[in-house]
Formats: structure tokens, C-alpha cells, sequence
């Protein structure tokens, strides 16, 4: 009897094989062919080198009526192969649907368990012709998925920290070595936390989320130490991912604060398409995208340049360099210097600091441009900006940006900056908005005029608006209270302003001099001003509603 069911129970499961073989829409055929071999199986064995989208960009719900989630140079439609030459004996669907509801990965590799073992170890066993595979569904049932938000430890390629501090990635040894990484600890099931590095000057980077640390010998004054970042043609024809930007992060960064404003130290950017400001000083925390040539069409060499002065201070720096593909959903947009893509924050001015002393922290021929995704709130695209001063703890100035002058209107003829100590106080203190000059005889006086923080359309809860702001206070109030015999522009604090202008941008500018300008030269030198006094810069938290 016993041999009878064990008959019967062979039968039935043959039978359901069959019958699941019979229908041709089954998900039990030949994985889709769905990229060119190269980049295939680069995906499937494990590594795929772009990975700044990874744990910092998952994917979010799109809005109606709008192509993408949000502003950038993205296409509506993903970029991937469309050659599909074997269609009639592959699997329906494709390779976007199949990886619809996974985040994007550091190493994006979801579904490796079906696409290995159904295409490279089962199905390649059997001709197309032969529809009978009874271990096809078998490695649906096995978890393994190479995303990093999968939360099984074992079957992941793990982001691990080394004991240094730096950022890595949980992988074999020969896997680091092969891409030139740093083994710096220990993972799970004997695999290392790899972190690449280049700790010299003159060195070459060619692979994504290098960091390039400062030397491990003292820099010595007076010399210069650069790096080259390579976006040579046989790079980018592995990748199949032309390259049209750069992330620099500057996990630290530490040079001599500047003398009036001017960097004595500099750290410059060459080869970009970009207006990179030279910075100098404190700017850990801070970033820079920046804008290449598609280097599919015209690989372009970008340096990174460090020219030091004769001054003893401490230099170190720790810079990740991360390579981001033509088409990216996070790219920042052109001519975005910063980008900020969380719908809350906090955007400082390159070597601010919540530190005291009164020295001018402020840098001088900065221009540039600061960007906002826009982000999702409650569902909906957000509709304004608003921003706020910094809460400090050391008792840091959270907004200096020109040192406002009281102007003298005792006779109209002689219309000038005071010199009244008390009058130049008042005035330093507070706030300042607009470009518009006092004017009397010959005599004209600036108020935001080579100094400014650009923020379109920003208003405070009474509707009062204002465009450029400078001064030591944020509030876009003109004041010109009568002190003695002087007008005193602006107000004594700072309020919250918000902008419904999108996309959300601020523009930052600064001129060349913290003087006092006391020669004009129309047009470039419009108006006199009084000399700048330990400006600071600006800190401000941002949110959007």
C-alpha cells in the first residue's frame, strides 16, 4: 500500500509541473535578456561602481501631472536597453517592473537570487525549445538580494564604518583590492569594510566614492598639493554610465582662516563647467556638485587644488568624490553649486562657524548659487520656503553679511557716512535690505549693494518683502530710524522669511574688499561704503511647507 501512495504522490507532482509548463506567460521561462551582456552580468556578479544614489536617494512617490519627483535634468523615462533580440523565449516582464518597489541600492542588485540561479545556474541547462524546467521557481524562494535596504545582514553587501571613521562597504577581499579599495575592518561571513583612499598629492582618482585625505605628514607652508579626477573613455564604457557630475563632500576640511576676507590658503576647482568660488577655512559638512561635460562625449580631467600660504596653521581635509551618471534623478541642476534635497535643514555660507572672536570669517568673490529640491509634503509638492537664523551655543553670529552705515542728513548738501561712533554702532547691529542708494549732491551711500544674500520673493508674516539681504540681522524691514543726525536703516532682529518662488534657490555674492570703499568707479563701483567689521556670514534653517 505504502508503494501505491508514494506512486500516486510522484504522479501528482509531475502533473503539476506539466500543467504549469503548458501556459507560455508563466514567470517559469528564461530570465529576460534584458541588458547588454557587459553591464548584465557586472549587475548580477556584484558590483555595480555608481553609487551615489544609494542609501541617500530611495526612490519616493511621484505626484500627478508631473513627469518626475521633482526639478533636475532627469527624463521622464528611465534609461536602459530596450534591444530585447531573444523576446519570444524570455519572460514578459521587464526589468523596471521588476525592480518597481526596490530602493535604489549602493550596490543595486535586487532580485540576484532569481536572475543567478534562475539564468545561471538552472534555465542555462535547458534549450529554449525545451519548456520543462522543474527547479525555474526554485530560486524565487530563496532571499537573496544584494539592496541595502533589505534587512537581512547575511545577504547583503553591508555599509560599514572603519576605525578610522571613514565610510566603507561590506565586501570579499579580492572584490576591495580588485577596485583599488583600503581593507580597514571586519564584516560578517569573513568579508571586509572597504574603503577606498588616496592619502597623497598628485595622486589619480578614476573610481566612485573615493576619498582623498590629507597626507599623513604635515603639509609644509608654501607649496601645493592636487588631485586629479579622471573621467577617461575606457572608464566610462564599462560603466555604460557617462558621467555629468561631481560630488565633492567634505567630510573635513581645515585650512588658515582669511586675512580680511582674502584666502591665504585656497582651495580651488579646475575643469568644470562650473563657477567654483576658491574657500578656505572651516567647511567640514559643507559640499559642491559640480557640472562636467558628459564624458561619453568629452572626458574631462577635473583637479582639485590646495596652494598653501607661509603660515604654520594645521591643514588636514577628508573629501569624498562621488561620480554621478548622465540622467540621474538626484543630479543637482545646472549651475547649482549646493543642493539640498531634504524638506528641512540647515545651509551655512562656505568657513562659517558658531565661534566667537570677532574675526571676519565672511569670504571674499564668493557667487554662487544654492538649491532646494522640492520636496513632498503630507503628499503634495511643497509651496513655499521658509528661513530662519541658526539657534547657536557658542555664541556665533548666525547672519553678518555687510556692516550697515548711518548717513549723515543734518545738510542735505553734504550728504555722508558718520563718523559718529555711536551712529556707526546702531547701524552695524542691524538689519539691511534692497539695492537703493541715499543720494544728496555727489555723494552716494550703498546698502546691499556688493554684499548680499539673494532670496527671491521672501517676505515676513506682515507681507512685507524684500529680494537682496545683508546687515547683521535677517528681516527685510527698511527701517531709516533718525539717530541724532544720521538715518539708521533696517531693524535691530531677525524675523522668519518665506518665499513661494520655485524652484527654491538662494544666491550668495560678496565682493573683493572688506574696506571701506571710498572710490567709485561706475559702474562697478556705484556707491561708497563703510568698512566691513567681523562679518561672519550666514547660517539659516530652512524648511519647507
Amino acid at each position: 500500500m505504502s508503494k501505491l501512495y508514494l506512486f500516486l504522490s510522484v504522479g501528482l507532482m509531475f502533473g503539476q509541473v506539466s500543467r504549469a509548463c503548458d501556459d507560455g506567460n508563466e514567470e517559469e521561462q528564461l530570465a529576460a535578456a534584458r541588458y547588454q551582456s557587459e553591464e548584465y552580468f557586472a549587475k548580477a556578479y556584484g558590483y555595480d561602481p555608481v553609487s551615489w544614489n544609494a542609501l541617500y536617494y530611495p526612490k519616493t512617490a511621484q505626484v500627478t501631472g508631473y513627469g518626475i519627483p521633482y526639478e533636475g535634468r532627469t527624463a521622464s523615462s528611465s534609461l536602459q536597453s530596450r534591444v530585447k533580440p531573444h523576446k519570444k523565449y524570455y519572460n514578459s516582464r521587464t526589468y523596471a517592473d521588476e525592480n518597481a518597489n526596490l530602493a535604489e541600492g549602493r550596490f543595486a542588485l535586487g532580485g540576484l537570487g532569481a536572475s543567478i540561479i534562475n539564468t545561471g545556474l538552472f534555465n542555462n541547462r535547458f534549450s529554449p525549445a525545451n519548456t520543462w524546467r522543474p527547479f525555474a521557481n526554485f530560486a524565487n524562494r530563496i532571499p537573496v538580494s544584494y539592496n541595502p535596504n533589505f534587512d537581512n545582514p547575511l545577504d547583503t553587501f553591508d555599509a560599514c564604518t572603519s576605525p578610522s571613521g571613514d565610510a566603507g562597504i561590506c565586501v570579499p577581499g579580492s572584490v576591495c583590492s580588485l577596485f583599488r579599495g583600503r581593507p580597514s575592518g571586519s564584516c560578517v561571513l569573513g568579508k571586509v569594510c572597504c574603503v577606498n583612499a588616496v592619502t597623497a598629492c598628485g595622486g589619480t582618482v578614476t573610481l566612485n566614492n573615493t576619498y582623498w585625505q590629507s597626507p599623513t605628514t604635515p603639509v609644509s607652508a608654501s607649496s601645493t598639493c592636487a588631485l586629479t579626477i579622471r573621467l577617461d573613455t575606457k572608464f566610462v564604457e564599462q560603466l555604460k554610465k557617462p558621467i555629468c557630475q561631481i560630488r565633492l563632500d567634505f567630510v573635513s576640511f581645515t585650512t588658515a582662516q582669511p586675512t580680511l576676507g582674502t584666502c591665504v590658503d585656497t582651495f580651488q576647482v579646475g575643469g568644470s563647467s562650473s563657477t567654483v568660488p576658491i574657500i578656505c577655512g572651516d567647511n567640514s559638512g559643507q559640499h559642491m556638485y559640480l557640472d562636467v561635460p558628459s564624458s561619453a562625449v568629452t572626458p574631462t580631467d577635473v583637479q582639485l587644488i590646495f596652494s598653501f600660504g607661509t603660515g604654520t596653521t594645521t591643514r588636514s581635509w577628508n573629501i569624498k568624490i562621488a561620480l554621478l551618471p548622465c540622467g540621474a534623478s538626484y543630479l543637482a541642476p545646472t549651475d547649482c553649486l549646493q543642493y539640498y534635497t531634504a524638506s528641512t535643514g540647515k545651509v551655512k555660507s562656505f568657513n562659517w562657524q558658531d565661534t566667537t572672536g570677532g574675526a571676519i570669517r565672511q569670504l571674499n568673490n564668493q557667487n554662487y548659487n544654492i538649491c532646494f529640491r522640492t520636496e513632498l509634503i503630507s503628499g503634495q509638492r511643497a509651496t513655499q520656503m521658509c528661513l530662519s537664523i541658526c539657534s547657536v551655543t557658542n555664541a556665533g553670529d548666525p547672519f553678518s553679511i555687510t556692516t550697515p552705515a548711518a548717513v549723515v542728513v543734518a545738510n542735505a548738501n553734504n550728504l555722508a557716512i558718520s563718523t559718529n561712533l555711536a551712529q556707526i554702532t546702531t547701524a552695524g547691529l542691524n538689519s539691511n535690505v534692497g539695492t537703493t542708494v541715499s543720494a544728496a549732491g555727489t555723494t552716494l551711500v550703498a546698502t546691499c549693494l556688493y554684499d548680499f544674500l539673494l532670496i527671491a520673493g521672501a517676505r515676513d508674516a506682515n507681507g512685507v518683502e524684500a529680494d537682496r539681504y545683508c546687515g547683521n540681522q535677517l528681516n527685510p524691514a527698511v527701517g531709516n530710524a533718525l539717530v541724532g543726525n544720521a538715518l539708521v536703516p533696517g531693524a535691530t532682529t531677525s524675523v522668519q522669511v518665506c518665499t513661494p518662488v520655485r524652484p527654491f534657490r538662494m544666491t550668495y555674492q560678496t565682493d573683493s574688499t572688506e574696506a571701506a570703499i571710498a572710490t567709485l568707479n561706475v559702474p562697478t563701483i556705484p556707491a561708497f561704503a563703510r568698512a566691513d567689521t567681523a562679518n561672519t556670514g550666514f547660517c539659516l534653517d530652512y524648511q519647507e511647507q
